[in-house]
């Protein structure tokens, strides 16, 4: 059955700047994760499922109005879990309209902890690591529009792939 997953990718300059740090700090992880703001986490479909997935999911794209995202600053969900994060400074609500949509019907799935938009700069490292990836990106700063959000197929060698991307309604600059 395949894993997929539903995430807001992080548009280029930023997405490979934060890419490169997280594998920098040593999360091998990060080869096989491109940069994004989760919206559904990993879940297995069958593959007649996936067909009624992109349908909910068209769906849900025009239900909602495309966003500003602004990123600032450092956050850390430990001691519960040991990730290090980019804070969502602008854009949190917009973002958990956008995740309540997408996560209905096929995608109703219970989450283990309360959404939080974030992006994943180091995940399961040392504390020490850790503490040294919240300090180097404290100051780091970028805002984007965003106008769509994608679908992810995890492929067990190459990682999450984008599969299909979904545009929002009524699109800004």
């Amino acid at each position: 059955m395949p894993t997929i997953g539903v995430a807001i990718p992080i548009p280029e300059p930023w997405a490979t700047q934060l890419q490169d740090y997280r594998t920098s700090v040593g999360d091998t992880t990060a080869e096989q994760i491109p940069t994004h703001i989760t919206l559904i986490p990993p879940v297995e479909v069958t593959d007649d499922e996936l067909h009624h997935v992109s349908a909910h999911l068209d769906a849900a794209a025009s239900s909602v109005d495309g966003f500003h995202i602004h990123l600032r600053g450092t956050g850390t969900f430990r001691p519960v879990s040991p990730v290090v994060f980019v804070t969502v400074a602008e854009g949190i609500s917009s973002c958990e309209v956008l995740a309540g949509a997408v996560r209905r019907g096929p995608l109703a799935v219970d989450l283990s902890f309360p959404y939080h938009p974030h992006v994943t700069i180091a995940h399961h490292l040392d504390d020490e690591t850790l503490d040294q990836a919240f300090d180097e990106l404290a100051g780091f700063e970028c805002e984007f529009a965003v106008d769509s959000f994608c679908l992810y197929v995890h492929d067990e060698d190459r990682g999450w792939r984008p599969s299909r991307h979904f545009g929002l309604a009524h699109v800004t600059d």
